[in-house]
Protein backbone atom coordinates (compact mmCIF):
# COMPACT_ATOMS: atom_id res chain seq x y z
CA UNK A 1 0.00 0.00 0.00
CA UNK A 2 1.21 3.32 -0.87
CA UNK A 3 1.69 6.08 1.35
CA UNK A 4 0.11 9.73 -0.10
CA UNK A 5 2.54 12.43 -0.41
CA UNK A 6 1.30 15.99 0.66
CA UNK A 7 1.57 18.18 -2.29
CA UNK A 8 3.99 20.52 -2.29
CA UNK A 9 2.11 23.89 -2.84
CA UNK A 10 0.71 23.28 1.30
CA UNK A 11 3.72 22.59 1.85
CA UNK A 12 4.25 25.80 1.02
CA UNK A 13 1.27 27.52 2.28
CA UNK A 14 2.11 26.15 5.74
CA UNK A 15 5.81 27.39 5.34
CA UNK A 16 4.49 30.97 4.37
CA UNK A 17 1.71 30.78 6.94
CA UNK A 18 4.34 30.18 9.93
CA UNK A 19 6.65 32.88 8.67
CA UNK A 20 3.70 35.44 7.74
CA UNK A 21 3.01 34.73 12.37
CA UNK A 22 6.26 34.96 13.23
CA UNK A 23 6.80 38.47 11.13
CA UNK A 24 3.54 39.47 12.95
CA UNK A 25 4.80 38.68 16.17
CA UNK A 26 7.95 40.54 16.17
CA UNK A 27 7.86 43.46 18.60
CA UNK A 28 7.42 46.90 16.51
CA UNK A 29 8.27 50.88 17.53
CA UNK A 30 5.72 52.41 18.86
CA UNK A 31 4.84 56.33 17.86
CA UNK A 32 5.20 57.43 21.39
CA UNK A 33 8.45 56.32 22.14
CA UNK A 34 9.73 57.43 19.27
CA UNK A 35 8.67 60.49 20.17
CA UNK A 36 10.32 60.60 23.40
CA UNK A 37 13.71 60.06 21.96
CA UNK A 38 13.08 62.60 19.52
CA UNK A 39 12.41 64.92 22.26
CA UNK A 40 15.20 63.92 24.27
CA UNK A 41 17.71 64.76 21.25
CA UNK A 42 16.41 68.05 20.76
CA UNK A 43 16.56 69.43 24.56
CA UNK A 44 20.03 68.06 24.39
CA UNK A 45 20.61 70.39 21.59
CA UNK A 46 19.10 73.44 22.56
CA UNK A 47 20.66 73.37 26.31
CA UNK A 48 23.27 75.81 24.83
CA UNK A 49 21.30 78.32 23.22
CA UNK A 50 20.87 81.78 25.07
CA UNK A 51 17.07 83.09 26.12
CA UNK A 52 14.65 81.05 26.90
CA UNK A 53 13.80 77.95 24.31
CA UNK A 54 10.78 75.94 23.50
CA UNK A 55 10.97 73.16 21.71
CA UNK A 56 7.91 71.55 20.11
CA UNK A 57 8.26 68.23 18.29
CA UNK A 58 6.08 67.43 15.39
CA UNK A 59 4.05 64.11 15.60
CA UNK A 60 5.21 60.86 14.17
CA UNK A 61 2.94 58.58 11.64
CA UNK A 62 1.62 55.76 13.55
CA UNK A 63 1.08 54.31 10.21
CA UNK A 64 4.46 53.30 10.22
CA UNK A 65 5.57 49.81 10.96
CA UNK A 66 9.52 49.77 12.16
CA UNK A 67 10.97 46.90 13.61
CA UNK A 68 12.17 47.47 17.25
CA UNK A 69 15.25 48.75 17.73
CA UNK A 70 17.30 49.04 21.08
CA UNK A 71 19.80 51.34 19.80
CA UNK A 72 17.59 54.08 18.30
CA UNK A 73 18.90 57.53 18.11
CA UNK A 74 18.14 60.87 17.33
CA UNK A 75 20.52 63.43 14.73
CA UNK A 76 20.62 66.12 12.61
CA UNK A 77 20.36 65.91 8.97
CA UNK A 78 23.59 67.34 6.94
CA UNK A 79 23.08 71.31 6.79
CA UNK A 80 20.35 71.41 9.30
CA UNK A 81 20.30 73.98 12.41
CA UNK A 82 18.06 73.59 15.09
CA UNK A 83 16.28 77.01 14.76
CA UNK A 84 12.94 78.24 13.91
CA UNK A 85 11.38 75.37 11.65
CA UNK A 86 13.80 72.62 11.28
CA UNK A 87 13.78 68.56 10.81
CA UNK A 88 15.78 65.56 12.75
CA UNK A 89 16.08 62.11 12.29
CA UNK A 90 16.08 59.06 13.80
CA UNK A 91 17.63 55.78 12.90
CA UNK A 92 18.38 52.20 13.79
CA UNK A 93 21.22 50.50 13.13
CA UNK A 94 20.51 46.56 14.32
CA UNK A 95 18.52 44.38 13.79
CA UNK A 96 17.18 45.67 11.19
CA UNK A 97 18.04 49.55 9.89
CA UNK A 98 15.58 52.23 9.37
CA UNK A 99 15.62 56.21 9.33
CA UNK A 100 12.53 58.26 9.68
CA UNK A 101 12.45 62.24 10.10
CA UNK A 102 10.22 64.17 12.15
CA UNK A 103 9.20 68.27 11.73
CA UNK A 104 10.71 70.56 15.28
CA UNK A 105 10.21 74.31 15.75
CA UNK A 106 12.46 75.72 17.97
CA UNK A 107 11.54 79.57 19.49
CA UNK A 108 13.97 81.62 21.83
CA UNK A 109 12.83 84.62 23.61
CA UNK A 110 15.18 86.92 24.85
CA UNK A 111 15.23 90.50 25.32
CA UNK A 112 15.74 92.53 21.97
CA UNK A 113 16.27 96.42 21.98
CA UNK A 114 13.70 98.11 19.98
CA UNK A 115 13.10 101.70 19.26
CA UNK A 116 10.67 103.21 21.31
CA UNK A 117 9.57 105.75 18.66
CA UNK A 118 10.05 106.95 15.19
CA UNK A 119 13.57 108.33 14.67
CA UNK A 120 15.45 109.78 11.53
CA UNK A 121 18.40 109.04 10.36
CA UNK A 122 21.34 110.53 12.27
CA UNK A 123 19.70 110.88 15.82
CA UNK A 124 21.81 110.11 18.61
CA UNK A 125 20.26 107.12 20.77
CA UNK A 126 19.38 107.81 24.83
CA UNK A 127 17.57 105.70 26.79
CA UNK A 128 14.67 107.54 25.98
CA UNK A 129 14.71 106.46 22.56
CA UNK A 130 14.96 102.63 23.40
CA UNK A 131 13.23 100.15 24.90
CA UNK A 132 14.02 96.23 26.13
CA UNK A 133 11.16 93.86 24.36
CA UNK A 134 10.95 90.09 24.33
CA UNK A 135 11.52 88.68 20.76
CA UNK A 136 11.54 85.11 19.37
CA UNK A 137 15.65 85.07 17.73
CA UNK A 138 14.69 82.68 15.39
CA UNK A 139 12.31 85.02 13.37
CA UNK A 140 14.62 88.22 13.74
CA UNK A 141 17.19 89.21 11.55
CA UNK A 142 21.27 87.97 12.75
CA UNK A 143 22.73 90.44 14.91
CA UNK A 144 20.34 91.76 16.76
CA UNK A 145 20.81 93.28 19.91
CA UNK A 146 20.27 92.33 23.55
CA UNK A 147 22.98 94.86 25.85
CA UNK A 148 21.05 98.83 25.83
CA UNK A 149 24.43 99.88 26.98
CA UNK A 150 25.71 99.14 23.34
CA UNK A 151 23.33 101.41 21.27
CA UNK A 152 23.20 104.29 23.72
CA UNK A 153 25.67 107.21 22.33
CA UNK A 154 25.92 105.84 18.75
CA UNK A 155 23.76 107.67 15.50
CA UNK A 156 20.90 105.86 13.08
CA UNK A 157 22.66 105.15 9.70
CA UNK A 158 18.38 105.73 8.92
CA UNK A 159 15.44 106.37 9.71
CA UNK A 160 13.42 103.58 11.62
CA UNK A 161 9.97 102.86 13.07
CA UNK A 162 8.41 102.27 16.57
CA UNK A 163 9.29 98.99 17.35
CA UNK A 164 12.26 98.85 15.33
CA UNK A 165 14.81 95.86 16.89
CA UNK A 166 18.11 97.36 16.65
CA UNK A 167 21.14 95.60 14.53
CA UNK A 168 24.56 96.58 14.48
CA UNK A 169 24.48 97.38 10.74
CA UNK A 170 22.10 100.24 11.74
CA UNK A 171 24.49 101.83 13.92
CA UNK A 172 27.23 104.13 13.46
CA UNK A 173 29.69 104.91 16.27
CA UNK A 174 30.09 108.35 17.25
CA UNK A 175 32.82 110.45 15.29
CA UNK A 176 36.29 110.39 17.61
CA UNK A 177 38.45 112.45 15.01
CA UNK A 178 37.04 114.92 13.13
CA UNK A 179 38.08 117.17 9.96
CA UNK A 180 40.70 119.48 10.91
CA UNK A 181 41.35 117.90 14.00
CA UNK A 182 45.19 117.80 15.85
CA UNK A 183 46.11 113.96 15.77
CA UNK A 184 48.84 111.86 17.31
CA UNK A 185 49.87 109.16 14.39
CA UNK A 186 51.62 105.84 16.08
CA UNK A 187 53.51 104.08 13.42
CA UNK A 188 54.18 100.38 14.02
CA UNK A 189 56.57 98.03 12.48
CA UNK A 190 58.06 95.10 14.01
CA UNK A 191 59.97 95.45 17.37
CA UNK A 192 59.57 100.03 16.95
CA UNK A 193 56.61 102.31 17.30
CA UNK A 194 56.86 105.77 16.40
CA UNK A 195 54.41 108.58 17.31
CA UNK A 196 54.22 111.84 15.50
CA UNK A 197 51.41 115.02 14.91
CA UNK A 198 49.52 115.47 12.22
CA UNK A 199 45.63 116.58 11.21
CA UNK A 200 43.12 114.78 10.20
CA UNK A 201 41.73 115.41 6.64
CA UNK A 202 38.04 113.77 7.33
CA UNK A 203 35.61 112.36 9.87
CA UNK A 204 36.57 109.05 11.02
CA UNK A 205 34.83 106.60 14.03
CA UNK A 206 36.85 104.01 16.16
CA UNK A 207 37.98 101.73 13.63
CA UNK A 208 37.40 103.16 10.56
CA UNK A 209 39.94 104.54 8.26
CA UNK A 210 41.24 108.32 8.26
CA UNK A 211 43.42 110.43 6.22
CA UNK A 212 45.70 112.62 8.06
CA UNK A 213 48.59 115.22 7.10
CA UNK A 214 51.59 115.44 8.66
CA UNK A 215 53.94 118.28 9.95
CA UNK A 216 55.86 117.65 7.00
CA UNK A 217 52.95 118.04 4.71
CA UNK A 218 52.62 113.61 3.44
CA UNK A 219 49.13 112.27 3.36
CA UNK A 220 49.26 109.08 5.17
CA UNK A 221 46.42 106.93 5.70
CA UNK A 222 45.99 105.12 9.16
CA UNK A 223 43.04 103.33 11.48
CA UNK A 224 41.59 105.18 14.27
CA UNK A 225 42.09 103.35 17.83
CA UNK A 226 39.82 104.02 20.64
CA UNK A 227 42.38 106.56 22.70
CA UNK A 228 41.76 108.60 19.36
CA UNK A 229 45.32 107.92 17.78
CA UNK A 230 45.45 106.93 14.47
CA UNK A 231 47.65 103.99 13.94
CA UNK A 232 49.44 103.44 10.85
CA UNK A 233 51.34 100.31 10.14
CA UNK A 234 54.45 99.56 8.05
Amino acid sequence: MQSKSIPKFLLAFAALSVFSVRIAASPMEDSVSLRKIAETFVARQVAELPGQTTATVGMVDTRLRLPKCANAEGFLPPGIRLWGNATIGIRCQQPSPWTIYIPVTIKVTAPVITTAKPLPQGHVLTHADVVAQPGDLTQLPPGVIADVEQVIGKSLASGVPAGQALRAELLRSPQAIKTGQAVRIVAQGGAFQVSAEGKALNNASTGQSISVRTSGGKVISGVVKADGSVEVAF
